[in-house]
């Protein structure tokens, strides 16, 4: 992932999602791995909600700073009158439902005139412009995906009784592997 203004706390580029197994269960999962200080087992329906919220703050952001624009330049309101105005919006825009696995926030930069989102999970966090936001969207819906079909697969490899779990492990290592 491309980062235009790093900061040292952001660890954006670090978030890393794939497909897998719940171990204790043998149900479809996805690890998150984001830097030293996270990594969780998600269940691919939380994984989806995260998606789709990454990209309602993506739209969300990027309507923010669209409206600022407009109302800076016609009829030229102050910012304050602005500030007020976005924060009803906002207000009325429907509240997410379901479990995430990060914060989620829309940013719109009045100073900077940049959309941003801004994610976080325990003590990391990380802030993305729109395009990052849908790119890593994307990415999670694809490893919510993967992770129900190869738990599928994983159960018929083991019923064809032709190979072990620990090359059927194996196999998926090396399909991982080659996805990277």
């Amino acid at each position: 992932m491309t980062r235009r203004c790093p900061r040292a706390d952001d660890h954006t580029h670090d978030v890393q999602i794939r497909s897998t197994a719940d171990p204790q269960t043998g149900a479809a999962a996805c690890l998150l791995d984001w830097g030293p200080a996270v990594q969780a087992l998600l269940t691919p329906d939380v994984v989806l909600t995260t998606a789709r919220d990454l990209m309602a703050a993506a739209a969300h952001a990027e309507a923010d700073i669209a409206l600022i624009t407009l109302l800076r330049t016609k009829p030229a309101m102050d910012w304050h009158a602005i500030g007020v105005m976005l924060r009803e919006i906002r207000a009325q825009r429907p509240a997410p439902t379901g479990k995430t696995a990060l914060r989620i926030e829309a940013v719109a930069g009045a100073r900077t005139g940049r959309a941003l989102v801004h994610i976080g999970r325990g003590s990391m966090k990380g802030e993305l412009d729109p395009a990052e936001a849908r790119q890593m969207a994307q990415h999670w819906t694809e490893a919510a995906v993967a992770a129900q079909i190869d738990v599928r697969l994983r159960y018929v490899l083991g019923e064809w009784d032709r190979l072990s779990r620990a090359e059927i492990d194996e196999l998926f290592r090396l399909l991982q592997a080659v996805q990277r």
